[in-house]
């Protein structure tokens, strides 16, 4: 081991591992968005970055969908209802480039996948 913690794999030396843990952001969606209390869960991979994370979103959706579809939705939203708190990119962007973004979250639109209609992949910075 690296460092002393109870949790063994959080007790390896971040700067050179990939680390799976714990995270409240689930939790959290559950609070703010009070109809997703308790229908979304997940967890944190901390890896050795100054700042910026990323969100793997997979869901299912109660009708068939196609990426474009979904990405229009979510530029809509960025562009409307939720700008300044989500953003939208049709770029091939790196954590690196969303350093300082004053958006919450921003969808990364090339990252967008939908497997057999109605499981949707979104991939957010």
């Amino acid at each position: 081991l690296d460092l002393p913690h109870k949790d063994l794999r959080r007790a390896r030396a971040a700067s050179m591992s990939i680390i799976p843990t714990t995270t409240g952001a689930a939790k959290a969606v559950g609070l703010v968005i009070p109809e997703l209390k308790g229908k979304l869960n997940g967890f944190a991979m901390r890896v050795p970055t100054p700042n910026v994370s990323v969100v793997d979103l997979v869901a299912e959706v109660s009708k068939e969908v196609t990426v474009e579809e979904v990405n229009r939705a979510l530029k809509e939203a960025a562009q409307g209802e939720m700008k300044g708190i989500l953003g939208y990119s049709e770029e091939p962007l790196v954590s690196r480039d969303y350093n300082g973004n004053q958006n919450s979250s921003t969808v990364d639109s090339l990252l967008t996948m939908v497997m057999e209609g109605n499981m949707v992949k979104v991939v957010a910075w």
